[in-house]
């Protein structure tokens, strides 16, 4: 309740009207009748009670009269008017006394609603606590304030952190003989407390501007709380599109997080595949049983249809998870229409955040556009890949083939006629047959498989360089330096430019030595340099390696997407040196 400040000086004005204005009706009274009452008596007096005696009577009585009906009318005249006056004055002192306790109140509640503005306001809970101490103290005119929470705040991978484990404690001001203790509980769950010292006794009112405050700190941490939880959510569902391009481990781990954020027991995404027909892609029953594939449920079909979140009866929510009571239904959209639907199921769904998870939904549409669009190009890929293979056989390995079947050929027909001549072909033939099995494996090496996931990028360097050496028969040094720590998928360009680069050495290089070296920092480089023959940038700059289909403009692009830098140095004669650097995680 919040009293303007004109109100207790109009308040007093009502009262002193309401308790005075009899008190000047009868004096006005007075006023007006006393004179005509004076005159009546003396008139009586004079003319009918001094006649009936002698002088010496008449001058006692005139004595008497005057000299004792005068002051006694007087004195009980001001005695009734000094009543009044101090009635008056009494009120007045009640009216000083409400206004200062109508204003000490209003001073409490602007304090308290200040207070709840600010603590609804912060992002984390240490600055809730700082405003929550220091909007206490001026509400409630304690010496000093502390505020403590528990250490029961965990992340949503269930480890604490170090100042979730220790609790949060903010405290203002030293000092009070008198302590109020408040625990700080929402729904049951104790949440801290909030403790106060006093110089002197709190009144009652302040007593219970303490619980309010306490009341509504706790609900002001239950929260932030919540919001700092929503923001984590929103963080791993980010991360998931960035970092995982395996449909099913994607679809796992983003609906992981949704049902995680809402306490859902179950979970399955629905998607649509190229004909636009909705397919079950991952489901996870309470029991964890994982499954895919099946028909459509029809709350599916509904919620697809109707474009908007929706509420499966508990028949639906038992068709698509035995034993399940409820279930939630969120659609994924994209610009060019369904995408899918993901469906949490639960016995205490909260339904009251679905907002949230519309926001989630949202992110995991762009999560599973993003692993589409990858295996797309994986695909392209692919096929790019086998088509460069098919032309660099026919181009290379098929006619080296096929003129060494010609040249065997015109062997056997010299054999008997010009054995010298024969001989000759026979060495040429094996040369170029040993030259194109040289080719046939450097490409095997290179379309082979490295499993970065499993050995970690360092290690999978130091087993590809020491490979490649034994392969080609090429002394290459190796030197790591620093702490490097990548993205995933920049890891994967890192080792994707670091094979690119070899194969062209051991194609055109006619190196003898290279030098590799990765080297971690501020960001992260690396760096092949070898001493082969060179080349002439312009010429070369669009070509494809034997090393996946990657030129180097292709190699300079998938560097610089990723905020990182590319550089080839190099010149017919002198060698080519090749510099990539992308920033650390």
């Amino acid at each position: 309740m919040s009293v303007p400040p004109s109100a207790p000086e109009y308040l007093a004005s009502g009262l002193e009207t309401a308790e005075h204005t009899p008190l000047s009706r009868t004096v006005l009274l007075t006023r007006n009748l006393m004179p005509l009452l004076i005159v009546l008596v003396v008139v009586t007096y004079e003319e009918w009670f001094i006649p009936l005696g002698d002088a010496n009577f008449g001058r006692l009585a005139h004595l008497a009269f005057y000299g004792l009906a005068g002051p006694l009318v007087t004195f009980f005249t001001i005695q009734w008017i000094a009543e009044g006056v101090q009635a008056r004055e009494q009120a007045e002192g009640e009216l000083r006394g409400l206004y200062a306790e109508l204003s000490a109140s209003h001073q409490r509640m602007s304090a308290l609603q200040h207070l709840m503005r600010e603590v609804s306001e912060p992002a984390d809970l240490e600055s809730l606590l700082d405003v929550a101490v220091r909007g206490t103290q001026a509400a409630t005119g304690a010496v000093s304030v502390q505020a403590k929470l528990r250490g029961n705040v965990q992340d949503e991978q269930g480890v604490a952190s170090r100042s979730a484990q220790e609790g949060l404690s903010r405290r203002l001001g030293e000092g009070g003989r008198y302590l109020v203790n408040e625990t700080l509980r929402v729904s049951g769950e104790h949440l801290g407390e909030l403790t106060l010292s006093f110089d002197t006794p709190p009144s009652s009112d302040t007593r219970e501007l303490i619980s309010a405050i306490s009341s509504e700190l706790g609900s002001a941490v239950v929260s932030t709380q919540r919001r700092t939880r929503d923001l984590i959510t929103l963080f791993e569902v980010d991360q998931s599109i960035r970092a995982e391009r395996n449909m099913q481990r994607l679809l796992a781990r983003v609906t992981g997080t949704i049902a995680g954020r809402v306490q859902a027991s179950a979970r399955a995404a629905f998607l649509t595949d190229q004909d636009g027909v909705l397919r079950l892609e991952y489901a996870r029953d309470p029991s964890g049983v994982i499954r895919s594939g099946g028909p459509l449920p029809d709350f599916v079909r509904r919620v697809a249809e109707g474009g908007q979140p929706g509420v499966a009866s508990p028949a639906e929510a038992a068709e698509m998870f035995p034993g399940v009571k409820a279930a939630l239904g969120l659609p994924l959209h994209a610009e060019d229409g369904l995408v899918g639907v993901i469906v949490l199921g639960g016995d205490g769904l909260e339904q009251e955040r679905t907002p949230l998870l519309a926001l989630l939904a949202s992110q995991a549409t762009l999560a599973v556009r993003n692993a589409r669009a990858y295996l797309y190009s994986e695909e392209l890929a692919i096929g790019e890949e086998r088509n460069r293979i098919a032309r660099e056989i026919h181009d290379g390995v098929a006619q080296s083939l096929a003129f060494c079947a010609i040249k065997l050929d015109v062997v056997g027909r010299q054999i008997s006629s010009n054995p010298p001549q024969a001989l000759l072909g026979v060495q040429e033939a094996g040369a170029l047959l040993r030259e194109q099995i040289r080719e046939v494996r450097r490409s095997i090496f290179a379309l082979r498989p490295i499993d970065l996931e499993r050995y970690g990028l360092l290690e999978t360097v130091r087993r590809y360089v020491l490979d490649f050496g034994e392969q080609h028969r090429v002394k290459v040094q190796l030197d790591i330096q620093g702490d490097i720590h990548l993205a995933p998928g920049d890891e994967a360009v890192i080792f994707r430019i670091l094979q690119e680069s070899l194969n062209n050495v051991a194609k055109h290089a006619k190196a003898a030595n290279v030098v590799v070296s990765l080297i971690g920092n501020h960001s992260v480089r690396l760096t092949v340099e070898d001493d082969g023959q060179g080349f002439d940038f312009s010429q070369v700059s669009g070509r494809v390696s034997s090393a996946g289909g990657l030129g180097l403009t292709q190699m300079r692009e998938r560097v610089e997407t990723r905020g990182g830098q590319y550089r080839v140095e190099s010149g017919e004669g002198r060698g080519t040196k090749i510099e990539a650097r992308l920033p650390q995680a």
